[in-house]
């Protein structure tokens, strides 16, 4: 009797309820745990990637020329035709002559005309003799070598200024700024006429020069040629002809010029 109480469908039906309400358990408790789990990896996908770090890009010789036709002299230019150059633009700052340089420096005019031209290779003895004539230190004379180049910036309206009198009254010249070094001299200026100016085509000078009209309006002579001039207007010309604004027809006006000349030795 006790057998079949035992054993019975009763206690069978008994047994599976709490066979199912175990696995039930046990599946709610799977699930908790991988929860955080997957909270975790829906936070981290909310969150926005880091942004990579992007290399500069290596550049041939090429990718640095820009659309002028000017020769990248720097690409061949060696040691010996860089410490030349450095030599000459020290030597014509102290305005001296070959033959006095090379006195100073124990060396011949014709080796160091051979050196300012980077046909030859100088030695450190001659190096230091003509860093001591320059009286500089001689790595000085690698400096042409360097990525360094001269800049000149200048802040608007700091430009220094040149006011004409007598034939040129009313011709105001900023200086925007100089070459510092080098065997070619520019010189950009911001020229205003103002309404007292009168005009004179008088000028003439060594190089050539570059016009860029900002405003007002002017008539202006070069040679035997005159040209109009409105904004936007440019010209390019020797100025060794003579050259200047000859009809002032709408004040104030205001143009860009930029004088390109050879220095002297």
């Amino acid at each position: 009797m006790t057998r079949d109480v035992i054993g019975g469908p009763a206690q069978r039906r008994q047994s599976m309820a709490d066979s199912e309400m175990a696995a039930r358990s046990k599946s709610r408790s799977k699930s908790r745990a991988k929860s955080p789990a997957k909270r975790t990896q829906r936070g981290a996908s909310r969150r926005p990637a880091a942004r990579a770090v992007r290399a500069e890009p290596e550049l041939d010789l090429d990718d640095l020329r820009t659309g002028s036709s000017a020769p990248s002299e720097l690409a061949n230019r060696t040691l010996e035709a860089g410490i030349g150059i450095e030599v000459r633009r020290l030597r014509k700052s102290l305005d001296l002559t070959v033959v006095e340089l090379g006195a100073a420096a124990g060396i011949s005019a014709g080796m160091l005309s051979k050196i300012e031209n980077g046909a030859i290779s100088p030695s450190l003895g001659t190096l230091d003799a003509l860093a001591k004539a320059l009286n500089v230190p001689i790595s000085r004379l690698f400096a042409e070598s360097d990525e360094r180049r001269d800049c000149s910036f200048v802040k608007a309206g700091t430009g220094v200024r040149i006011e004409r009198r007598g034939t040129k009254a009313g011709h105001k010249y900023d200086l925007l700024g100089h070459s510092l070094a080098g065997e070619i001299g520019v010189e950009p200026y911001l020229i205003t006429l103002a309404e007292d100016a009168v005009p004179y085509t008088q000028f003439r000078h060594a190089g050539v020069e570059f016009l860029y009209m900002l405003s007002g309006k002017v008539r202006y002579r070069h040679a035997d040629s005159t040209y109009l001039m409105e904004p936007g207007d440019a010209l390019f010309f020797d100025a060794a002809a003579r050259h200047g604004p000859e009809d002032l027809i709408e004040a104030p006006m205001q143009y860009l010029s930029i004088i390109i000349y050879p220095r002297r030795d």
